[in-house]
């Protein structure tokens, strides 16, 4: 039976869990919908979920639909588990993009669009809630025109000529098939979905079951068949733990087969691992149920792997793409009387299941921070801690979650000796472009140190989040490569170039701030204020203070909608003021649009009063040996002191000189 994949995106109470109940209905999967206001759907099983009445964590089911097996893919619309709705889509065949008739498109709408956009993946859009009052079918259809995409197509009237003649716009070869035989062969227009040239439209209400048929007719024949590899591979795009403690993984098979029993093997930052599939089960229906095989195309949750982590490939399946949104909001945990490790443990449990919760041990203070997307979430951590871990815990006022970079490149020597103990190790550190992350690699020559410690340098580098030297806040968006080294033969051990790989990224940092180099980010919002048009100068006077960037307002209706980016930290609570200056006619909408130079950053450097050299865990300095004793040797004078010379490594290639050590 054909698999087809389907994800369900959409902004918060634009209604695609009604959507999903209906279509699990509508295929004899369930009997009776359920639904969000009652607690009773089948897509939210987490109490949670059911008591809120949104939707925190993906979920699937399969319905059958003439010859195709569809699973749903049903991802969270509330803006603060972006990260999670982003996640599944690495696994999707194909979106469903709910839109709400009574809201049109809103901004995280949109922002949905455009991930999906940026991975390909072919869209149809569910118009729902259509059996409301002064619902407007044309003014809707010129909206989707207008915020998504010119190929979006009311497939209810594709039989008719100005439709015909839209889709065929898409391209020229459609042009011609349209001119030549007055129509578009299913070929084709499938070829136009797929290559996201044409966006099928579907107008409807997910509760009272209308247009339900037409959508699952929709998915059927206008998704193109999907070619798999023959040798197995898979992806992982969800990680969770079931009421007794199991911890499973949530993968799509993207090549050949997998068994229970089989042995699968992959790298993280503590090595290969090999571990043995414990379980297999699939959906069937909203139920889980066990597998004796699965085959490429198909979901499923497989029990006995302790390694991965969402996004991770296995078996041929390559490296998934980096995550566009990043949690801005940092907490300072409050235990109360709660034991401080027990609490950092049932975090970083938490953030195997969500990577994008940020989970930091500060050694200096004592203390566990966290960062996160917002206060809904912050809510979700803690009522979790309560009930899977039983601890009570509270959160300090959020802060922004700054990040650091530098701006020109920097060579940093660590050098490790205490008494029979030796390691040094240089790296240079170079800028990178914004939100490309950190990326590691080395140009040392393997008759200089052995690729073995050459390995274990690199994955000492990436095991861990480095702190820059202005605030504190984690380094981003640079490269490290490793460029010379030295080990001795016979006192050297693992950990003492784990000790020397540290010192070095700090040394190099703190040669940087000498230079100037060293660059504070800030996170940025993209934002749709809307208000009255009689306030509008209001706005303009706000944002201009706010140091937001934007266009001319654009007037829709009595209506003027402003768009443009803004720096987070001066956002705030500015959501209530617009609502209390327009008497509760005017939003604020606010996405993450990625990291900046910080517009105020004196001003935070200053306040934050951060000593880098105060930071022991995170010294800068080296140790070095003489007469049988180790002393420590101050960063700034570590290189008249260093056993190894690093001239001229600056001009060796990067990706020239990883392409035979990575095999990239």
């Amino acid at each position: 039976m054909r698999q087809l994949v389907v994800g369900i995106v959409a902004h918060v109470d634009a209604g695609k869990t009604t959507l999903a109940e209906a279509l699990l209905h509508a295929t004899g999967a369930i009997r009776t919908a359920g639904r969000v206001d009652h607690g009773d759907a089948h897509m939210d099983d987490d109490e949670m979920e059911r008591r809120r009445g949104i939707t925190i964590f993906s979920s699937q089911a399969s319905v059958v639909h003439r010859d195709t097996c569809i699973t749903l893919v049903d991802a969270p619309g509330h803006v603060d588990f972006s990260a999670e709705a982003e996640r599944t889509l690495q696994v999707l065949d194909c979106a469903v993009l709910v839109v709400g008739a009574n809201d049109g498109v809103q901004p995280h709408t949109r922002t949905m669009w455009r991930l999906l956009e940026e991975r390909g993946i072919p869209t149809f859009v569910f118009v729902n809630k259509m059996d409301l009052a002064d619902t407007d079918r044309d003014l809707l259809m010129a909206q989707l025109h207008d915020r998504l995409s010119a190929g979006c197509v009311d497939i209810s009237r594709s039989d008719e000529p100005d439709v015909l003649e839209a889709m065929a716009m898409a391209s020229e070869e459609a042009l011609d098939e349209l001119l030549g035989t007055g129509g578009l062969s299913p070929e084709t227009v499938r070829s136009l979905v797929a290559e996201r040239q044409v966006v099928p439209c579907v107008f409807g209400s997910a509760l009272r079951g209308t247009g339900i048929d037409e959508l699952l007719d929709a998915l059927v024949d206008l998704t193109c068949e999907q070619s798999w590899r023959g040798e197995f591979s898979a992806r992982v795009y969800k990680v969770s733990h079931n009421g007794r403690g199991e911890r499973i993984a949530w993968l799509k098979v993207t090549g050949g087969a997998l068994h229970p029993r089989d042995t699968l093997q992959g790298t993280d930052r503590g090595g290969t691992w090999v571990e043995k599939v414990a379980q297999l089960r699939v959906s069937v229906g909203a139920r889980l149920e066990p597998a004796a095989e699965v085959r490429a195309g198909q979901l499923c949750a497989v029990w006995g792997l302790s390694h991965v982590m969402p996004g991770d490939g296995l078996g041929a399946e390559p490296e998934g793409m980096r995550p566009r949104i990043e949690p801005v909001l940092a907490y300072r945990v409050e235990p109360g009387t709660c034991d401080v490790h027990a609490v950092l443990e049932a975090l970083r449990q938490l953030a195997e299941e969500d990577p994008m919760l940020g989970v930091a041990w500060d050694e200096r203070l004592q203390e566990v921070r966290l960062r996160c997307m917002g206060a809904i979430q912050l809510e979700v951590v803690r009522e979790v801690l309560a009930t899977r871990h039983g601890l009570d815990v509270g959160f300090g006022p959020g802060s922004i979650s700054y990040r650091e970079t530098i701006s020109q490149p920097a060579m940093g020597v660590g050098h490790f000796e205490p008494l029979r103990h030796y390691a040094e190790a240089h790296l240079l550190l170079e800028p990178m472009g914004r939100g490309e992350g950190m990326a590691f690699g080395s140009c040392c020559p393997e008759d200089d140190l052995d690729r073995n410690w050459q390995r274990l340098i690199l994955t000492n580098a990436m095991e861990r989040e480095h702190l820059g030297v202005l605030v504190g806040a984690p380094l981003a968006d640079v490269r490290v490569t490793l460029v010379a080294g030295r080990a001795h033969p016979k006192h050297t051990e693992g950990g003492d170039f784990r000790q020397a790989t540290y010192r070095a990224i700090r040394q190099a940092l703190m040669l940087a701030r000498e230079e100037g180099a060293c660059v504070l980010l800030e996170p940025w919002y993209r934002f749709v204020l809307e208000v009255p048009a009689g306030r509008v100068g209001r706005a303009l006077s706000d944002l201009q203070r706010m140091g937001a960037e934007f266009g001319t307002p654009a007037m829709v209706g009595d209506m003027a909608v402003m768009e443009g980016a803004v720096p987070v930290s001066e956002v705030r609570e500015y959501a209530l003021e617009v609502g209390a200056y327009t008497g509760g006619t005017g939003s604020l909408q606010c996405t993450f649009d990625g990291y900046r130079p910080c517009h105020d950053a004196e001003e935070i450097v200053a306040v934050a009063a951060y000593d880098p050299e105060a930071d022991l865990p995170n010294t800068p300095d080296s140790v070095f040996c003489s007469h049988g004793a180790g002393y420590t040797v101050k960063w700034h004078e570590v290189r008249e002191h260093m056993h190894v010379a690093d001239e001229g490594v600056r001009r060796t290639p990067w990706r020239e000189a990883n392409a035979a050590f990575f095999g990239i």
